[in-house]
């Protein structure tokens, strides 16, 4: 299984950085060449891998970590998205999407990929901490209208030292994770500790 983050300001950085912790291997990419930003993800660890968009689509599991603006252009560098996952981290605070929920939208732009509403609840300096919290894991919430998807990024958040908790499908648990026009869901910015 191969992974990228698509998206290297604040939150593309922390989850860099809870692979370093982790020790798994992740490609970083931005639309810029990647020696523009080779000393920054130098600093995050040795697996932590700049290269180009387009090698970084590439991988298996990809964390879209853009502005909510910039998503369709990302999907513009693959005409097909199938067999990939993609891991929606982008906020659409102010913008108006005529009611549907933005990972609806982001959904809809790469066309056959799997899509996980996810990470995206925590602040960039949250989410770069280790998530081992006083004997428990740092909540991160997963949602998809494909069970398989949560499953299998379920799965990689244990391995990135979070407790993924499951809210079902994008239109419902989903909603609790994203904003709409200017109204955050309920659960955007809750830093959760779950204990075994």
């Amino acid at each position: 299984m191969t992974y990228a983050i698509i998206g290297f300001g604040s939150v593309g950085q922390a989850l860099a950085k809870a692979f370093a912790r982790s020790g798994i291997d992740v490609s970083v990419a931005t639309t810029r060449d990647p020696e523009s930003f080779a000393a920054d993800a130098a600093a995050i660890g040795p697996g932590v891998i700049p290269t180009t968009l387009a090698e970084a689509v590439k991988a298996d599991v990809i964390f879209l970590a853009v502005r909510f603006e910039a998503h369709a252009d990302v999907a513009k560098a693959l005409p097909d998205w199938h067999g990939k996952t993609i891991v929606d981290v982008t906020n659409a605070y102010g913008v108006d999407l005529g009611g549907q929920p933005s990972a609806k939208v982001v959904a809809q732009a790469f066309t056959g990929a799997k899509l996980v509403k996810g990470f995206n609840h925590l602040v960039a300096g949250v989410l770069e901490q280790d998530p081992a919290v006083h004997g428990g894991r740092r909540v991160v919430f997963l949602a998809s209208d494909d069970d398989s998807a949560t499953t299998e990024i379920g799965a990689l958040a244990e391995k990135l030292g979070f407790a993924p908790i499951k809210l079902g499908g994008l239109a419902e648990g989903g909603l609790l994770v994203q904003a709409r026009g200017n109204t955050w869901g309920q659960l955007i910015f809750k830093d959760l500790i779950k204990f075994d």
